[in-house]
């Protein structure tokens, strides 16, 4: 049965109110400019957390919730996500297990093979590979129930970065004494020098174009309900022929919002350069191992900015990345946001400014990063790159 279509509601943002954003700050201001990522982000969570959503429990997803906010750490979202854990009257002994780390401890099978799945996603997305993924089965986990345990860690991915950026895009627009400062002293710059159209093979990355295959079945299109059908036409206008739309659209609506978020997020006019969100794209890509958004996303730096001398730089060395001071605190606060998103503070975006990115272009740089924290960890988990013969 297809869930109901989602109807945002600002005064209801979760996002909002965990950072608490008032409508007459700068920092919520400068959000609701991009208000479709808001609207997205916010449907992403209902669709999600919908209890009539089929396959894991609302127990279950929850739990998932907590423990990834917990591993994170988040102590804001692990606290939301706690709460609603109460509320809902989940198993005090369950919430113990997620709250401690610890997924073996679970009296359920099901349960510690899902939090152990969560683990490596949120610890280490690469370790998220095709044995890992095929324990949930093995669990009695659907099909179905994979894609929305899959998209449901990595969006918690995603919404914690965001939350930690927010929140420090506030804490810095809170000290008024702050002066825009001087260009920050650039990190020693790497030498890679390549040409437009040149090839780059580095640590096992490349700027070719690449395949990707899933692990588990993707839906047939002649089986395909009028709603997976759409959903997969609004996305991507290749999606009907990826396996990565075509696994995903088991979850239509989970799908609708995420594409919704990403597309408003790597292609609204204005802000931040396209090409500048395609080099956090990519610094992001490089740092959580995923092979494929790096060659996707290296193409299209290149492709807007007519070169891919940074390119070779970041899969050469991310943290020495960059031919101007602006990409070089560009790269640096993508990695620390991938990396650290709980150190994130006011030096981080104050980092940015004196580079010259605006308020605005600050959140777009935080959207495209953070999205490509949910972005790697589907790839990573659900299928594989496969480079040309």
């Amino acid at each position: 049965m297809a869930q109901q279509p989602i109807v945002y509601d600002a005064a209801k943002d979760l996002v909002d109110q965990l950072v608490g954003l008032k409508a007459d700050s700068t920092t919520y201001a400068a959000r609701h400019q991009r208000d479709k990522v808001a609207a997205a982000t916010q449907g992403s969570y209902d669709a999600l957390f919908d209890p009539a959503l089929p396959g894991l429990t609302l127990a279950e997803r929850l739990l998932v919730a907590l423990y990834a906010s917990r591993l994170t750490p988040s102590p804001a979202l692990a606290a939301h996500y706690r709460q609603r854990l109460v509320d809902a009257g989940a198993n005090a002994a369950d919430i113990q297990v997620a709250e401690s780390g610890k997924p073996a401890d679970a009296a359920d099978p099901r349960l510690a093979a899902i939090l152990e799945f969560t683990r490596k996603l949120i610890e280490k997305p690469v370790e998220g590979d095709e044995a890992a993924l095929k324990t949930l089965p093995a669990a009695g986990v659907s099909t179905p129930a994979v894609v929305t345990l899959s998209q449901l860690i990595a969006f918690l991915s995603y919404q914690v970065r965001l939350v930690a950026g927010l929140d420090a895009m506030k804490s810095l627009a809170e000290q008024p004494g702050r002066a825009a400062g001087t260009p920050a002293a650039p990190f020693p710059a790497n030498t890679a020098a390549t040409a437009p159209g040149d090839v780059i093979k580095n640590h096992g990355f490349t700027n070719e174009s690449l395949e990707w295959k899933a692990w588990l079945d993707v839906i047939d299109l002649d089986k395909a309900t009028p709603d997976q059908i759409a959903v997969l036409e609004e996305s991507h206008p290749k999606a009907k022929v990826s396996d990565y739309y075509r696994f995903l659209v088991h979850q239509p609506e989970i799908l609708r919002q995420r594409s919704t978020a990403f597309n408003a997020i790597m292609y609204a006019p204005g802000g931040l350069s396209r090409a500048e969100r395609e080099l956090g794209a990519t610094v992001v890509s490089r740092v959580n191992g995923c092979v494929y958004c790096a060659s996707v996303h290296a193409q299209r730096f290149e492709q807007l900015a007519k070169r891919n001398d940074v390119i070779a730089q970041v899969f050469e060395d991310p943290a020495t990345a960059g031919t101007t001071a602006r990409e070089l605190a560009i790269g640096k606060f993508s990695i620390q946001i991938t990396d650290a998103p709980a150190a994130v503070n006011a030096d981080s975006i104050q980092a940015l400014k004196d580079v010259g990115l605006t308020e605005g272009e600050v959140l777009d740089l935080l959207h495209s990063d953070a999205i490509f924290a949910w972005a790697n960890r589907l790839m990573l988990n659900l299928g594989e790159p496969v480079f040309p013969a």
